[in-house]
Formats: C-alpha cells, structure tokens, sequence
C-alpha cells in the first residue's frame, strides 16, 4: 500500500514537471527564445505555447518594451582642454530577440561603454561654451555612432538624452565672472544707447520746435505783410475817394469860395502858430499880405491854370511882353 502511494507521488510530480517543462504562456510585449538540445528553435511571441519537455529550454526571455538606461557620469575634456562631468540616459528598444540574444553576450553594457564612448569624442570636438548650446547637436551624433553598432544586436537606440554637463568650480566660478561682466557690458550699452536716443530726441524735438516757430514767424510776417498792403490799398482808396468828393466839391456852385474860405482858415490859423515857435525862420517879404497868399494858393488848385505869376525882385525890370504875331504868320 505504501508502495504504490510512493509510486503515485513520484508520477504525479513527474507529471507537473512534464507540463511545466511543456506548457509556457508568453506575457504581451515580451519574447522568449527556445533552444532545443542547446541549439536555436525558435522565438515565442506574446501567448500559450508547448515545448518538448527536457529537450527545448526557454534560454532568454526579452521585454520589446522601449527602455531607459541610465549613462552614468564620466569625465569628458572639451576642445579648450577644460575638463567636464557628463551624464545622460538613454532610450533603447528590442526589435530582434534572436540578434539581441546572440549578437551580443550583454547588449546594456555594449551599449553603455558605446555611449559614453561616443559621448567623449562628441565632447572633446567642441569648446566648452559650446558645449551647453549644442547639446541637441551631441545627442544626435552619439545616436547617430550608437545605430552603426546595435544594428547587428537586433536593437534599435532612439534617443539620448544629456542630464547634466557639469565643468569644475574653478571654471563655474570663472564663468560665473563672465556672465556677470556681460550683463553689466549689455547694461552700459543699453544704457548708452538709451542716453543716445534721448539726445536724438531732444535734437530733433528742438528742430521741429525751430523749424515751427520759423514757420510760425513766415506766416505771421507774410500775415502782417498782408494786412499793411490791405491797409495801404484801403487808405489810397479812402484818400482818393476824398480827393475825388474835394474836387466834386470844388467844381459845384459856391464850392471854390468855400475852398478860399477853408484856406483862409487854416493859413491864419498856422500863421498865428508862428509866433509861439522860438526857433529863427526866414519867411518871405509878404507873408503878411493874407490876400496875395491866398490867391496864391487858390491859383495852385483853380482849374485850367497857368503857370504862378512871378514878382520880379527889386532893381529887376520885368521882360517885355511879347508883340504879337501878324495875320498869316
């Protein structure tokens, strides 16, 4: 009875290893390559499969996820010899489970020591001011030297990623110095150019206030200018509306005595300003003689008269009057 109660066991886990080494199910996104009696078979994708129990093994089990591996930091010297602490990650995925499985013994070492590899001669290419600019421009290169290698190794590299770059104190200290010397160089240039600006405005502010006022003066004179000519015009017509109703005047009936009256007037009236004057005078001999004065002038505005009666002087004898001209003549 305890025989074949033993006997039962053993075939029972005879049985459960059979299935176990028979029966594998294969998660999604993951690979698994066979080898049968220490040779390649097959590679089993996502599902439930059946192998020949103690001939084929499940020898590598893959993920066909993308994957990050972390670069770990090294020291990279630049081109101007100066020495930097980079790091990175780097994103990775399996597209061949039988090339990544044989192609190479561990491919996350092979691809590490590559990239960092890579990354020093990428490095070592450029200064280090440049080197925090270029940083899409190393990334890029040292995908570019990854892919010539993991092609065979069945996987693809598909992105790198540089975390830090990271140069001694000394040199953060030194480039600390020069950042701060340049934005106090770019602040005096704003500041220059500000005060600049400034003096331009002034200047163009006082030559459009000169050229305004200039303008304004032109226009005020032209103005004026304008105004007097009317006023001119205005007075000439004025004046010679007067001179045309004094001459109206004088043609009417009674107009010329009161002419002769009007010059009476005002010649007694100037006459007798003489007398208040103290400066000293040289008067004619007949000032006095009111009427010969008078006639005098009435002679000057009387229509169609000759030349002025002359007075010859004293001791002169007058010329003789001329004969007259014969009939025919």
């Amino acid at each position: 009875m305890n025989a074949a109660l033993l006997i039962a066991i053993v075939v029972a886990v005879l049985a459960v290893i059979v299935v176990v080494k028979t029966a594998t199910v294969v998660p999604q996104q993951a690979a698994f390559v066979v080898e049968r009696l220490g040779k390649f078979n097959a590679v089993l994708e996502a599902g439930f499969h059946v192998l020949l129990p103690f001939i084929d093994v499940i020898r590598y089990r893959h993920t066909l996820k993308e994957q990050a591996v972390d670069i770990p930091e090294q020291i990279c010297i630049t081109k101007d010899n100066v020495q930097v602490a980079v790091d990175g990650i780097l994103y990775l995925k399996v597209l061949d489970a039988q090339r990544a499985s044989y192609g190479i013994a561990d491919y996350y070492f092979g691809i590490t020591q590559l990239a960092q590899t890579a990354l020093r001669s990428e490095i070592g290419k450029i200064d280090l001011d440049r080197t925090f600019e270029e940083r899409g421009y190393i990334n890029s290169m040292v995908i570019s030297e990854l892919d010539k290698a993991t092609g065979p190794w069945g996987v693809k590299v598909l992105r790198y990623e540089i975390k830090n770059i990271t140069p001694p104190k000394d040199v953060l200290a030194a480039m600390e110095k020069q950042m701060r010397a340049e934005r106090e160089k770019r602040a005096v240039v704003l500041a220059s150019e500000g005060e600049r600006d400034a003096v331009i405005n002034n200047a163009e502010g006082r030559k459009q206030e000169v050229i305004k006022s200039s303008e304004a003066k032109r226009q005020q004179q032209i103005n004026e200018a304008e105004g007097q000519a009317e006023a001119i015009l205005a007075v000439a017509g004025a004046t010679a509306e007067g001179l045309r109703k004094v001459a109206e005047a004088v043609g009417a009936p009674g107009g010329f005595e009161a002419v002769q009256l009007r010059v009476a007037e005002q010649y007694m009236g100037e006459f007798g300003k003489l007398a208040k004057a103290g400066n000293t005078l040289v008067l004619p001999a007949n000032l006095a003689d009111v009427g010969a004065m008078l006639a005098l002038a009435m002679n000057v505005i009387r229509p169609g008269s000759g030349p002025l009666p002359t007075t010859p002087a004293p001791g002169v004898r007058p010329p003789p009057p001329p004969l007259p001209r014969p009939p025919g003549a």
